[in-house]
């Protein structure tokens, strides 16, 4: 009765809207049994990526969620914000921090928008390095060690993440042996970052199916989110990793890379966690106060002062085997008309001065290239060597003459443990060197950078809240004068350099290797090295 008491136009609208709302129920209930059944036709196998280890993989191709099942981490966040600090700045760093209460609240794809505008507007492309420098370290050491076994089982990789391309193509095509990477790629205007991704998602599923079109088998190791992206439909298998797998996961031991990790750039010593990134934040400040003290304090003490007041303030000198060399350096003082040649590694530009501070006695020393403001700051004499042999001889000979001398042979500063090729021009000067063995650990910053600004490398290890250094005097090796600590009369320069490289490889449990100065800039700043005074280290 209260239907029809309605007008006639309002009845016509009502019936018109009941026949709409029941067609809609029944298009959906109909759309969803045909997912359904699509979904059982060609996913015939959704097992877990465990029963994958009894699988045949050596003649498929492997399609693989790059932060599903190869990144032990859930979270992106902490890659974001070594791209904030490394290639922005201090202010860009703490901007994406700040933001991370938005980024937990919003949804994952809003939130990865919001990170990659922030770490990447303005940023331009040219100089762009912190993906083939930074990042592979960190990604390296968050690999799970079962999602890479079986990803080496493949005959042929492809890898898919959705993090921007120029984030992840390095560390997993040079690294890991990947063989083709699909990420996001990023709009660029005027060669700068915009701060926006391509949002195309048929570019990504026609590139993949280029790659697959000549493969009759494709794998696919997917996360624990089910039947969500579109390039699963190129895969008739489909392995899942639950959030349970991964959290039983071993990291991938150093020794197992596909590629060694020798050289890498950037200042954070850790992995940027919001935690963690919340301390450094609250440390800095006071960070800057400790470094400037620590550097007044180590240019205006003498040594009997300043070695205790350093101790207070939380750098740590571990010095041994000094007394050995003491004496049989004494013994021939009468003798000899030269000072004693102290042959580092070189892990800081700081190596000279905590050499100086543990034996508390001065030194010159002499380094392949420096930055104008620590060759002020230096409390020791210091001498820049100019590449040309005839000359550098010449001047170190000199130097010996008055003193003893200390020289780094490998010419840059290497952070793992690894050492590059001793350059042998000081097997030539001496016949009593004194091989020395340094290693250093910081928590928090790196002394060391290869593309920033090389005069803020010892401010930012003084900034560490205890950084440790330890120095180890190796028994005296004779010259090619004289050397007989190396077996043999007819050594070569080359032969008492690679001896002293390979007794301190051995004391450090460190790998020697033929590496230059040379390969270290080629592959972290992508130049040689030879950089202008104001850059240089």
């Amino acid at each position: 009765m209260v239907f029809k008491a309605l007008p006639y136009s309002l009845r016509l609208v009502l019936f018109v809207s009941r026949l709409v709302l029941k067609l809609h129920q029944n298009n959906t209930t109909t759309l969803k049994r045909t997912l359904s059944n699509s979904h059982a036709s060609k996913f015939k196998s959704q097992t877990p990526v465990s029963l994958a280890q009894d699988s045949d993989l050596s003649l498929k191709t492997l399609i693989f969620d790059v932060e599903g099942t190869l990144l032990r981490s859930s979270s992106v966040f902490p890659y974001f914000m070594l791209v904030a600090f490394e290639a922005g700045s201090l202010i860009r760093a703490f901007v994406l921090f700040s933001l991370y209460p938005l980024l937990c609240l919003v949804k994952e794809d809003v939130s990865l928008k919001i990170m990659v505008m922030v770490c990447f507007f303005g940023i331009k492309k040219e100089n762009f390095r912190v993906g083939s420098s930074v990042l592979p370290k960190f990604f390296l050491e968050d690999v799970g060690m079962e999602g890479s076994d079986m990803l080496r089982r493949g005959r042929k990789k492809v890898g898919v993440s959705k993090l921007p391309q120029v984030m992840v193509e390095c560390f997993l095509k040079d690294y890991l042996e990947i063989d083709y990477v699909f990420g996001r790629d990023l709009v660029v205007c005027g060669g700068y970052y915009v701060g926006l991704m391509n949002e195309n998602k048929n570019i990504l599923k026609r590139r993949i199916n280029d790659v697959l079109e000549k493969d009759e088998d494709a794998t696919v190791c997917f996360s624990n989110k089910w039947i969500k992206h579109d390039w699963i439909m190129c895969s008739k298998e489909v392995y899942v990793v639950t959030n349970g797998e991964k959290i039983a996961w071993q990291s991938l031991p150093r020794e197992q890379y596909p590629k060694a990790l020798i050289f890498h750039d950037g200042r954070l010593a850790f992995r940027p966690e919001p935690l963690h990134t919340l301390v450094m934040f609250m440390w800095f400040p006071f960070a800057l106060v400790l470094a400037i003290s620590r550097v007044i304090i180590a240019l205006s003490l003498p040594y009997g002062a300043l070695i205790p007041i350093l101790e207070f303030t939380g750098l740590q000198l571990r010095l041994t085997n000094h007394k050995s060399v003491q004496k049989s350096g004494s013994d021939h003082d009468h003798k000899q008309h030269k000072g004693l040649l102290y042959v580092c590694n070189h892990r800081t530009l700081l190596d000279p001065l905590y050499l100086s501070f543990g034996l508390k006695k001065p030194f010159a020393a002499v380094t392949y290239s420096l930055s104008r403001m620590s060759e002020i700051l230096s409390p020791i004499k210091t001498v820049r060597l100019t590449r040309n042999r005839d000359q550098d001889a010449k001047m170190m000979d000199k130097m010996l003459k008055q003193g003893d001398l200390v020289v780094c042979p490998e010419g840059t500063t290497c952070r793992e443990p690894y050492l590059l090729r001793f350059s042998p021009l000081f097997a030539e000067l001496s016949d009593r060197i004194v091989p020395v063995a340094l290693d250093t650990h910081v928590s928090m910053f790196y002394g060391t950078t290869a593309g920033g600004l090389k005069c803020l490398d010892p401010f930012y290890f003084m900034m560490n809240p205890s950084p440790i250094y330890r120095v180890q005097l190796l028994e005296q090796v004779h010259g090619v004068s004289s050397n007989s600590r190396c077996g043999d009369a007819n050594s070569t320069r080359f032969d008492v350099a690679n001896y002293v490289q390979t007794e301190i490889g051995k004391t450090l449990e460190f790998e020697c290797t033929s590496l230059t100065r040379k390969d270290k800039y080629l592959a972290l700043a992508g130049n040689e090295g030879l950089v202008s005074t104001s850059k240089k280290r």
